[in-house]
């Protein structure tokens, strides 16, 4: 009987190696927290002391870790799994690492005559749970095909994807595609609500049509039901996300997507919400557009009045600079710096009061007090009121980062509070 070596048991490796023991291998595991090795060894797994411990009688070792680093010291540290190892024996890194990291693996774990597959999966907690996962396999084939019955004690699709880190780079390219998704899916339901209509109905539009995706159908009920408990956190999601941004710079290939997904999963880190499932992204739409998502039920008297209040106007009076700019000439502006205040704050946009005269549809620069540390923001006035000398321009921001955005509320909540 094959004997396994299990080396990390958080989300993923656990159910893997509970899957792994249910099929009928001998377990050895070992992670940083004993505890959780506990419910294994109800099951029959032994609990090693160390990573190298858990390699020494082995003759597969699996690791299922959280960055390159933890894996690369799990493998080299000083009980790493390096010092249990003997020619003949096979590593599997399940991990979501750099393919650099794959390969030095690949070529160093070589030296000891010991076998090494890039094994990262996708399918998340339920798939683990159920022994369903997909893997994608880097490496030698011929080493996949003698560890097949391993794999397929955890998964239901082993795919074998090239020469080494090719396992890796499958990976990155995927999650890179589950990140966006899942912010599609996100914006979706924000448009969508903020619309007025029902979440759920515009969520069984989606599952009924071309926009639909493996990220609807697992991440929209989350959503709707408030569950941001985690079956892939946001922080993990995150990490994959700027793997994916290396490789695609280390090509020097444009990823427009991929940066703005990150920008916007670096956002959600920034709020505490690392831990919580990927999904509480939409947190931060909700913060911006001032509504939550949620399956449609009436709310009690005390929840709308707090509603009401959060779709307000907020008054101000912060003084800024506007930069005017008025066509001359073929191929020539003139402009000037005006004085103004901005009195209030929507969703919908900004009101500025001043005492120039400017047109509609115009656009100008605002720039903010130097306090408040923001960039100059592009704005379009889309409505004049006039009070004697006094103008009130409505104007909607334009081109608008969702960091810019973000920090414009944090600056004007300061002022307001």
């Amino acid at each position: 009987m094959t004997t396994i070596g299990f080396i990390g048991l958080g989300t993923m490796g656990k159910p893997m190696a509970a899957n792994l023991l249910k099929k009928g291998f001998e377990v050895v595991v070992y992670n940083r927290s004993v505890d959780k090795a506990q419910d294994l060894a109800a099951l029959g797994a032994e609990i090693a002391a160390s990573p190298a411990g858990a390699a020494r009688g082995a003759d597969v070792v699996i690791t299922m870790l959280s960055t390159d680093q933890v894996v690369l010291d799990a493998v080299f540290g000083e009980n790493g799994i390096v010092h249990g190892l003997r020619p003949g024996q096979t590593v599997i890194d399940c991990s979501t690492v750099s393919p650099e990291t794959s390969r030095k693996l690949y070529d160093e774990l070589a030296t000891h005559l010991v076998d090494f597959l890039d094994a990262p999966v996708t399918g998340s907690q339920p798939a683990a749970e159920s022994g369903t996962l997909v893997f994608m396999v880097g490496g030698q084939e011929e080493v996949l095909e003698q560890r097949r019955p391993v794999f397929e004690a955890m998964g239901a699709k082993i795919m074998y994807m090239g020469p080494s880190g090719s396992g890796s780079y499958t990976k990155l390219a995927h999650n890179t595609m589950v990140g966006i998704n899942a912010l599609a899916l996100m914006e979706g339901l924000s448009i969508a609500a903020k619309a007025g209509l029902a979440p759920e109905q515009f969520l069984d539009v989606v599952q009924a049509g071309a926009a639909n995706s493996r990220q609807a159908e697992m991440k929209g009920p989350k959503i709707l039901q408030r569950d941001f408990s985690s079956q892939f956190s946001l922080q993990w999601m995150l990490k994959d996300l700027l793997l994916a941004g290396k490789v695609a710079d280390s090509f020097q290939m444009p990823a427009p997507m991929l940066h703005s997904a990150t920008d916007i999963f670096q956002m959600g880190l920034a709020r505490g919400l690392g831990e919580h499932d990927l999904s509480s992204i939409i947190q931060c739409y909700e913060e911006w557009m001032h509504l939550q998502v949620q399956a449609t039920t009436k709310g009690t008297p005390e929840q709308e009045a707090a509603e009401r209040r959060r779709n307000a106007r907020v008054r101000l009076n912060i003084k800024l600079h506007l930069s005017v700019y008025q066509w001359e000439q073929e191929g020539s502006f003139s402009g000037q710096l005006i004085e103004g205040t901005l009195v209030d704050l929507s969703e919908s946009g900004i009101r500025i009061l001043s005492s120039f005269p400017l047109a509609r549809d115009m656009f100008i620069v605002i720039h903010f007090p130097q306090e408040a540390d923001l960039p100059p923001v592009t704005a379009r006035i889309i409505r004049i009121d006039q009070d004697q000398d006094q103008f009130l321009y409505g104007c909607m921001l334009s081109g608008l980062p969702p960091y810019v955005r973000l920090k414009i509320e944090e600056y004007i909540r300061s002022k307001s509070e």
